[in-house]
Formats: structure tokens, C-alpha cells, sequence
């Protein structure tokens, strides 16, 4: 089967050797995706719900771009860093997926590659 890399162009892509999502036949596998602004910064300092929405925007691009819709998303994975972001960072997820409804899992993690980072977030898509 053709095996497609779609590229965010985060710098942690090269380097830490993964792409943002990878799209096997018509499964698009997106990686853990952080609140990173496109200048490489940490985006939405101090906001959880905030950080969430980039995630989201990240995650909504890689999927558009690799020919999907977000209707297409069947799993999102949600790690937080403290149980009190977890209203903040769920209505977040539901500003995208109210109507899609995914499976989903919320869990708090000890921490993230940064540490002014509240959330990441991944996705798996079936793409028709």
C-alpha cells in the first residue's frame, strides 16, 4: 500500500524523526500535535482552551490537506497536564466535534515536551 507523510512543518518533525500524520490507504494517522504558533513558539501562553483550538487547527489542516474532513476523524486523544484544564480543553474539542462525536480519551500525563504546554493532542482518521 502507498504510504503518504504530511509534514506541519514543525521543528520537531526533522529531528525527532515523525511526521504530523501519515495516511495509509485510507487511514490517516495524525500525530500527537502540541499548541505550537507558526513562528515555532509555544501559542496561547496561560489559556488551555486556547492551546487546545491550535491543536485542533493544526490537526484540521493535515487532515484537509491530506484529503479528508474532520467528519472523517473516529479517534482524538487528549493528554493534559493538569485535571483542573479539563472543562477549558473539552470545550475546546467540542467547538470541533460536537456534531462528529469521535471516541475520545482525556488523560492527565506528568508533562509535555514544554513546559508552558497544557495540552496535545492526536487524531485517527477513515477517510472514504
Amino acid at each position: 500500500m502507498k504510504r503518504e507523510l504530511f509534514s506541519s512543518g514543525s521543528p520537531y518533525e526533522k529531528t525527532f524523526g515523525f511526521s504530523r500524520a501519515v495516511k495509509v490507504g485510507n487511514i490517516l494517522a495524525v500525530s500527537g500535535t502540541g499548541p505550537i504558533a507558526p513562528d515555532g513558539t509555544t501559542s496561547a501562553i496561560g489559556d488551555p482552551h486556547g492551546q487546545a483550538m491550535r491543536c485542533l487547527e493544526i490537526i484540521a489542516k493535515v487532515i484537509e490537506d491530506a484529503g479528508g474532513r474532520l467528519e472523517n476523524v473516529i479517534r482524538t486523544r487528549m493528554y493534559i497536564t493538569d485535571a483542573s484544564v479539563q472543562e477549558e480543553v473539552g470545550k475546546a474539542h467540542g467547538e470541533y466535534f460536537s456534531d462528529i462525536r469521535p471516541a475520545a480519551t482525556m488523560v492527565v500525563v506528568k508533562g509535555l515536551v514544554r513546559d508552558d504546554w497544557y495540552v496535545e493532542i492526536e487524531a485517527d482518521c477513515l477517510i472514504e
